[in-house]
């Protein structure tokens, strides 16, 4: 039976997230929705319809709606699912994290045992949500085949080895702005083809610094090209940023600068001067540390069938035909969120 769905968009990162769940949707007949802010509207494809009041979102009446972000306005009507943002399990302290409960999701899609585990327990014990392992829908395009627009990544290499380097946006753990002089010189030197890449809540000024490197030895792509950039690369340059996490999936060399808290298939250096060094030996060597990659993934995302969206939707039709439902409906209006959350609706929905 068709049903309609609503994909929440309201940050850059939601787009690769969101997409590979709404074309398995539509193949299987459900009607498919966006809310999404002015900003992120600009970057739907003429096929990706918008709701944008919240008249039209009650005439559209959505029987569950889907969000990337820590919180969603409690008013949305239908179910309401989490998918997170990201892998990184260590980016900040789990009371404070992506997978903290905060009584504002019905449904969690968990990503592998790391996740689902933990969040299974406080389902047991709260009862006002149910949890399925479903994998990330994000990483179904990462299991399947090299876009073109990868390829022409490593061509443009002409033959150099292709180094990825990513970001995250958090001051205390990015490693951006004091990596800034070491990754020119690096870019500058032209013995690799860089892929560089920041987190899209990044400051602005930071991410015209890693723009203008772009040139002969260097790309600069937004993180919606994320997956072709990771197939391309031969290995990754991060700090805490769950970019490493899906590099490790792909079972390619991670290079971290002061990673939160070190896995064993990372070479993590302190300082941004370790760089050149640690990215030498990787490449040098790059099925060292594969097993402990392989391992690690395996409690991260078990599944790479590309299916993620698939099995998503699967859990989601569960729940609207009622054959798998929490225990009991949870509060549907915090009223201690209620002010921060009537902001985030206005925004999304101005009309």
């Amino acid at each position: 039976m068709p049903h309609r769905l609503v994909l929440l968009a309201s940050e850059p990162y939601s787009l690769p997230i969101l997409r590979p769940l709404a074309h398995e949707a539509l193949v299987r007949g459900h009607e498919v929705a966006w809310v999404a802010s002015d900003a992120m509207a600009a970057r739907l494809a003429p096929d990706e319809p918008r709701i944008a009041s919240r008249r039209a979102l009650k005439a559209f009446a959505p029987q569950a709606v889907f969000a990337t972000v820590n919180r969603i306005p409690p008013f949305f009507p239908g179910w309401q699912v989490q998918l997170f943002h990201g892998l990184n399990l260590h980016k900040r302290d789990p009371a404070q994290g992506q997978h903290r409960v905060q009584g504002l999701f019905d449904l969690y899609c968990t990503h592998g045992p790391a996740t689902t585990g933990p969040m299974q327990a406080q389902a047991q014990e709260r009862g006002d949500f149910v949890v399925v392992e479903t994998g990330w829908p994000k990483l179904d395009p990462l299991f399947g085949d090299v876009s073109v627009e990868s390829r022409a990544l490593r061509a443009a290499a002409a033959g150099r080895p292709v180094a990825m380097f990513a970001s995250t946006f958090n001051a205390p753990i990015s490693c951006a702005d004091d990596g800034l002089a070491e990754m020119s010189r690096l870019v500058a030197r032209g013995d690799r083809y860089w892929l560089l890449t920041l987190h899209p809540m990044s400051p602005p000024e930071r991410i015209r610094a890693y723009r203008a490197l772009a040139g002969p030895n260097a790309v600069y792509l937004d993180a919606e090209h994320l997956i072709d950039m990771l197939h391309a690369a031969d290995a990754l340059v991060c700090d805490t940023t769950s970019v490493a996490e899906e590099m490790a999936l792909l079972g390619k060399p991670v290079v971290t600068v002061r990673h939160r808290k070190p896995q064993p298939f990372m070479h993590d250096v302190s300082g941004p001067e370790g760089i050149d060094a640690a990215l030498e030996g990787a490449l040098i060597a790059p099925e060292a540390r594969r097993e402990s990659a392989r391992a690690y993934a395996d409690a991260l995302h078990p599944s790479r069938d590309g299916r993620a969206a698939a099995r998503v939707l699967d859990a989601v039709e569960s729940l609207i035909d009622g054959s798998h439902r929490p225990q009991r409906r949870r509060n549907a209006r915090p009223w201690r969120r209620f002010w921060r959350s009537w902001k985030a609706m206005r925004e999304l929905l101005p009309g």
